[in-house]
């Protein structure tokens, strides 16, 4: 399933106004923006668990997504 997390983060990016809410969730709750991602992607056919997009995305090595955790308070 790390093709749907790969896939789920990248329509996730492409919808900016979906994505700031998400990192909004992520700053006051981050596991309600896990819930949430995971919510998404299996409304989508992208089906995803916690684990799954918690390791997708310590995976990622670019300095957007670094921040973007770090200002979640590494709840993700």
């Amino acid at each position: 399933m790390r093709s749907n997390a790969e896939e789920l983060y990248k329509r996730i990016k492409q919808d900016p106004e979906h994505a700031q809410g998400l990192f909004r969730q992520a700053l006051q709750n981050p596991q309600g923006a896990l819930n949430s991602i995971c919510e998404l992607g299996a409304s989508i056919g992208l089906p995803v668990t916690v684990e799954e997009v918690k390791d997708y995305l310590a995976s990622i090595d670019d300095e957007e997504t670094k921040q973007w955790l770090i200002k979640a308070r590494g709840g993700l």
